[in-house]
């Protein structure tokens, strides 16, 4: 056992974890921060990556990830080679879920997590989905509203400085940009057309933070220049460890992903900031004698009210519009394409056809002839309510590589769920239709549904064919990669796993900040609310540390 007691261990360096190292290492506490994979530098960007596809649906990129391990991820709708190295391997990192409920866990094991490739869309959410048990009478209320955390997304737009505009919409409160966000001439067509049509929708531009010139996380880099911050990558934790007398967390076992060496450390506090599943995952697999079901599940729920988000994709063209364009708003970037696009958001709340979905996409981006139409391409994102049998547990007949049990996913739809759904794609293809555009596809859970020319008319027959034999292998549960649940916060530790700050229950000096504490799924990227809510969590364990309340 390691003689050294750190004021912290943060377990995960992606948007939550980095973001706890930058708070409390800026509170003067010392901390370590233990990362499952390996240290990312330049040479993991290299330019030389950045290749156009054999064919808009880069089914040879996906076969090659697959037979090099990453059969799950390559399923990813956006997945590209070059990101590849930004992916588990499946073979190392395997799960179960129901035969009959396939699940999708697209995640990334590296120092920052999955900010290496995620879309960098930063959204806030609203009380609509903070408060929707108050405003539908469905799902559960957060213990937070929108006017408690607007000051931490404040906090954190300005820290990263991001492109986007003051749009006054309603359901999307604007934010803090350091620079405006361009549309296309295809996207500025597509927005006219829209509103003009209906008034109670509105299309704007993303509002996203550009690619990460130095290549570590800015959060990352500012608590290691503080000086009291430790990384230890490669560290595959199998457990938070607790006092057999008093129940609290003091530390974790971990595996060196490299050696297979156990080892072992201590801290006076732990923040978990692994993903939904993984954090799950780990809370269980840190049972004891003083927390038989769970580490801090008392209340019976650790597991339950997992979620994702329900998606759908289209794409098609927009004859309204010719060619396509490049979006400079952000400077180029060797590695990365340009970032950018079309947001429209939940329709305002007068509006007949108002739902709890929303559609993230673009126009006029996707390179063609100079006289051909604009291509545009939706991803469509809806609500899902909590039920307490959509939950995360171990399989304890099942082991990675580092002799850790598995998780195993059950998260499926209910008649509600379906319903929406299929509203969702209704919606979506009305849309387009309504304004002149032409759909190939649009496809989810419920299947594919081929319109006009079929999906992807230009590719060959071969990659046609396998497209649509593996879609519903692609557009399942998990497709939206915007998991929440698992380790709810709530007003009462009866129905809870965390209070309101973020802080376990029974284990008051554990403190969970990723998307497990999420109560509702929301329609938006998970994102920015899981950085402002950490920020605001681990001020609060400050306070309470100095206080000697910890």
């Amino acid at each position: 056992m390691s003689q050294v007691i750190y004021d912290a261990l943060v377990i995960g360096s992606g948007a939550a974890g980095s973001f706890a190292a930058k708070e409390l290492t800026a509170h003067g506490l010392s901390v370590l921060l233990l990362e499952a994979g390996p240290a990312i530098g330049h040479g993991d960007f290299d330019p030389s990556r950045k290749k156009l596809p054999a064919s808009s649906i880069n089914i040879w990129e996906r076969a090659r990830a697959t037979l090099k391990g990453q059969p799950i991820q390559a399923r990813a709708a956006f997945f590209t080679e070059r990101f590849s190295h930004f992916f588990v391997n499946d073979r190392k990192n395997p799960y179960t879920t129901p035969k009959d409920a396939p699940f999708l866990w697209i995640r990334g094991r590296q120092s920052g997590g999955r900010l290496h490739s995620f879309g960098r869309v930063l959204l806030r959410w609203t009380d609509d989905d903070f408060k929707i048990n108050t405003l539908t009478g469905k799902g559960v209320d957060w213990p937070v509203s929108y006017a408690e955390l607007a000051s931490y997304y404040d906090e954190v737009e300005s820290y990263l400085g991001l492109y986007g505009n003051r749009d006054h919409v309603p359901t999307l409160p604007d934010g803090i940009y350091a620079r405006p966000a361009k549309l296309t001439p295809a996207e500025e067509i597509f927005k006219r057309e829209v509103e003009g049509r209906w008034r109670d929708r509105h299309v704007v531009s993303w509002r996203y933070i550009a690619p990460e010139i130095e290549r570590t996380p800015r959060p990352l880099r500012d608590a290691l220049q503080t000086g009291n911050l430790t990384i230890r990558h490669d560290a595959v934790v199998r457990r938070i460890t607790t006092d057999e007398q008093n129940g609290r967390a003091t530390g974790a076992e971990f595996v060196d992903r490299v050696t297979g060496k156990m080892e072992a450390v201590r801290a006076a506090t732990v923040v978990l900031s692994a993903s939904p599943i993984e954090s799950v995952r780990l809370l269980l697999n840190s049972a004891s004698a003083r927390h038989p079901d769970g580490l801090g599940n008392s209340s019976g729920t650790l597991g339950r009210f997992f979620m994702d988000q329900l998606p759908c994709l289209a794409f098609g063209s927009f004859p309204k519009a010719k060619g396509w364009a490049v979006d400079d708003s952000a400077p180029a970037d060797p590695f990365y394409n340009p970032s950018g696009g079309i947001f429209v958001p939940r329709f305002d709340a007068a509006s007949p056809d108002r739902g709890d979905f929303n559609y993230q996409g673009s126009v006029g981006r996707a390179p063609v002839g100079d006289d051909a139409p604009a291509r545009l391409a939706f991803f469509g994102f809806g609500r899902m309510l909590p039920h307490a049998d959509n939950r995360i547990t171990l399989d304890l007949k099942r082991k990675d590589a580092w002799k850790i049990p598995v998780p195993h996913i059950r998260c499926t739809m209910r008649d509600e769920e379906h319903a929406l759904l299929r509203r969702q794609e209704k919606t979506m293809v009305e849309m387009v239709h309504g304004v002149g555009g032409e759909l190939e596809f649009i496809g989810s859970p419920h299947g594919l549904t081929e319109m006009g020319r079929g999906a992807f008319p230009d590719a060959d027959p071969f990659s046609r064919l396998m497209f649509r034999k593996w879609f519903r292998k692609t557009m399942c549960m998990g497709a939206a990669i915007h998991e929440t649940g698992g380790a709810r916060m709530g007003a009462s530790g009866q129905d809870s796993v965390l209070n309101p700050f973020n802080q376990s229950w029974d284990v008051p000096n554990l403190i969970v900040t990723d998307a497990s504490a999420f109560p509702g799924s929301g329609i938006a990227g998970t994102t920015l609310t899981v950085m402002a809510l950490t920020i605001r969590a681990c001020r609060n364990f400050v306070r309470q540390y100095r206080a000697g309340a910890m």
